[in-house]
Order: structure tokens, then sequence, then C-alpha cells
């Protein structure tokens, strides 16, 4: 469902620039998709070839002018290091699904796409809810498009998309139905009542304490 998805490429509300890809930028290209449990990530990066020796240089760790999978996963940690997710204003963990990086002669002519998938799970929220995005990877050289794939689940509802101007912030607001709003749990309403019950009987048994010192 998730390829069909991004295969297809329908974006809401869309704001993304019309210009094309500038040689002297590293194009980070974002699309979300959410779930009412989870949400994922596709992320693809594509250095101009003005700055492609700047990121060969922060992948190529070694210089041998080759890049191995450990320093693939090394530059995907550090890629997931500089994104931000939140929902509701808590933090998520977003975890790495899955990543293909193209030949360095792809790259260096600028049509190489670095490719990364990201999952992260959603803590239990209300129908209203908001997930916040920010990405500062490499952002002295990077441009940056955010996007939101139409839900596959039909009880998810998209409600806006802010972006600031460089769309290295993107802010996603959504209904989903079915979810009733986050309220106290019968265990806490127990406890309140137990508490609120010894409460009362020390209260009536200083009130005795005192009518019998009286008397």
């Amino acid at each position: 469902m998730r390829a069909t998805l991004a295969a297809a490429a329908v974006f809401l509300l869309t704001r993304t620039p019309a210009s094309a890809h500038r040689l002297d930028q590293y194009l980070q290209g974002i699309l979300i998709s959410v779930e009412k449990g989870s949400i994922h990530v596709q992320l693809t990066l594509t250095p101009g070839v003005a700055v492609f020796p700047a990121v060969l240089a922060a992948i190529d760790l070694d210089a041998d002018g080759a890049i191995t999978e450990i320093e693939q996963r090394a530059y995907a940690r550090r890629v997931l290091s500089d994104l931000s997710l939140t929902i509701d204003g808590r933090a998520l963990t977003p975890k790495l699904s899955s990543m293909n990086f193209p030949p360095l002669e792809d790259m260096q002519d600028g049509r190489g796409k670095i490719q990364m998938e990201f999952d992260a799970d959603l803590p239990a929220g209300g129908p209203e809810r908001r997930l916040t995005l920010k990405d500062e990877h490499q952002s002295r050289i990077a441009a940056y498009q955010v996007n939101c794939l139409v839900p596959s689940d039909p009880d998810i509802r998209i409600v806006a998309q802010n972006r600031d101007y460089s769309q290295s912030f993107y802010q996603l607001d959504y209904v989903q139905a079915g979810v009733s709003s986050v309220r106290p749990s019968s265990a806490g309403w127990a406890g309140a009542g137990w508490l609120g019950a010894v409460a009362l009987l020390l209260v009536a048994r200083f009130a005795l304490l005192r009518k019998q010192r009286a008397a």
C-alpha cells in the first residue's frame, strides 16, 4: 500500500516551489504517511553537482572514494539525529526501516538519489492530533520539501499543513474518527475515590476526639 501511494504521489495542499533543483543545493524531499498508531517517513536526498563534494565528505568518512554499508548506516543515523518529530508536543523516536544509496557516479552528475525510510510509533491521543517535523540536516546547503500523502485509512482526515518559508519546519493537523478524547482511567478514578474516603474518615475521627475532649 505504501509503495502504491508513493508511486501515485498524491499530495495535499502542496506548496512546493516551482523552480527546478539547483546545482548548489542539497534537495531533501520528505513524504509523510499517517496512520492511527504510527507514521511512515520517506526521505529522498539529492545532492547538486556543486555540493556533491561536501555531501560525499560527510558520508565517506575514510575518504577512500567508496561508500561502505557501515558508512551508509552511520550517515543514516546522522540524518535521523538531525530530524525532530513530535506528536501533540510529545517527542517521537523514529527508527530506520530501509535505505538505498545510488552509485557515486550518479550522485556526482546530480542524478543520484539517496533514499531512506523511517517509522515511528505514536502514543495514544485524542481525535485531534498535531504532528510537527523539523529538519536541520545540512541546513547550510539544503533545500527542503515536505508533503503528506492522502491517508489510506478513511477514518483519518487531513485538516491543515503549515510550513515555514524554507520548509525545514512543518506542521500537520489531522483528525481521526473512532477515537474518544483521552480521559482518566477507571483505575485512576478508583484511586482518587479511595483517597477521598480516607480523608473523610480522618476528618470524622478528628471531630469525634474534639467532642469527647469538650465533654
